[in-house]
């Protein structure tokens, strides 16, 4: 009776992890942000505050270039805005590129050796010129209106960190991972309650920016910067929000093996992260903070974590369970198609019957082994950053 009783919480904890993280709190959110008046967009400052728009970047010759002019066409004053590339040393022609924008505001950092994304935003923090930093990628496209939108928040002299909205993008007839944009999608909705309600505890690490006084050139170079932007924030008294009318356009890795590799490393140095500030979690100190920190991150990593219990649960059933038995068959079946969507090759159109169960797949069992890494102290400080489409 023990071993049956023992087995079925270790079959109920991943449903509700899973139910709480990604339901229960964001309906909670729902309800207590429509008790509250929705907020006025704030207008433009007297005078637009100068940037520095930081792009860290390895081996990205293919993608600098136009990086770069998408940055020179946003809509924001030249004369208020330092373009900086922090090159992680490339050994391809990325600072080459770079160097011939010398003379239209942009500016090149080179680190000597390889140290990864997070030591290179380090490394600018001695050149940094701006009252405001923004940080971005090589990877994505801002649309022209969104810079100012995310400058604006900061006209709210309680903002530390403005995050933008990221809008997934890519060729949906040959992919594999699809269902990255109805993620995308709602965590983006997730971070637009949360702001009605105070603030984030995340921002998009594509396209965020934050004061200059709250920049660490310290923080630990295996760790998740703009996740802990909005934890440093908070630390200094500043709240971080997500602005919806600050756009980037993201595009999908085609492939949704390297999207898995992607997810694992990402959420490894979130963990860890998180472990790092983990007295934020506080909620007798940090009080709505705590509990968004909580249930944002916290529960929906455990979901997670509690996975592989679960299937020794079912295990433990199948003595006694003709249910059981039928259930670790379908997840077997799953678990098959899941691995054939994982391995179909990048550019052919990928059939649902296999897309769904690989994304799904590709998303478990990337959270069970950045469990598995953090478990191991085996830290992701060298970053390879994700090769997605033009």
């Amino acid at each position: 009776m023990i071993l049956v009783l023992v087995a079925l919480l270790l079959i109920a904890a991943p449903p509700l992890f899973f139910a709480y993280a990604y339901a229960g709190y964001p309906l909670l959110l729902w309800l207590l942000s429509h008790r509250r008046p929705r907020l006025t967009p704030p207008g433009d400052p007297a005078v637009w505050p100068l940037l520095t728009i930081t792009v860290p970047s390895y081996n990205e010759e293919g993608r600098i270039r136009a990086t770069l002019e998408n940055l020179l066409a946003v809509d924001y004053p030249p004369e208020r805005r330092q373009i900086l590339v922090v090159s992680d040393a490339s050994t391809d022609r990325t600072d080459a590129i770079v160097a011939e924008f010398a003379d239209r505001g942009v500016d090149l950092l080179r680190l000597s050796e390889r140290r990864g994304k997070t030591a290179a935003e380090n490394a600018a923090g001695r050149v940094l010129r701006g009252e405001i930093v923004v940080n971005t990628d090589a990877t994505i496209r801002i649309l022209p209106q969104s810079l100012k939108a995310l400058v604006r928040a900061f006209q709210d002299p309680t903002v530390g960190v403005a995050s933008g909205r990221d809008v997934s993008a890519g060729a949906e007839a040959i992919e594999g991972n699809q269902g990255e944009s109805g993620y995308v999608g709602y965590e983006m909705w997730v971070r637009s309650l949360e702001t009605r309600l105070g603030g984030i505890v995340g921002a998009s690490g594509c396209f965020y920016a934050f004061r200059r006084e709250i920049h660490d050139t310290n923080f630990p170079d295996a760790l998740s910067r703009d996740f802990a932007c909005a934890m440093i924030a908070r630390e200094h008294g500043f709240r971080a929000v997500s602005v919806d009318a600050a756009v980037c356009i993201v595009p999908r890795a085609a492939s949704l093996h390297s999207e898995f590799r992607r997810k694992i490393r990402t959420m490894s140095r979130g963990i860890e992260t998180l472990w790092y500030k983990r007295h934020l979690m506080n909620p007798v100190r940090y009080g709505g903070f705590a509990m968004m920190l909580l249930s944002h991150k916290l529960a929906r990593w455990l979901f997670y974590l509690a996975l592989p219990w679960a299937v020794v649960g079912l295990l433990l059933l199948t003595t006694t369970s003709r249910a059981a038995v039928i259930a670790l068959v379908v997840l077997a079946l799953g678990c098959l198609l899941g691995a054939l969507g994982m391995r179909w090759p990048a550019g052919r159109r990928v059939p649902l019957l296999v897309a769904v169960p690989g994304f799904a797949l590709a998303s478990n069992l990337a959270g069970v082994l950045a469990w598995l890494k953090v478990l191991r102290r085996e830290q992701s400080v060298h970053w390879e950053p994700t090769r997605r489409p033009a």
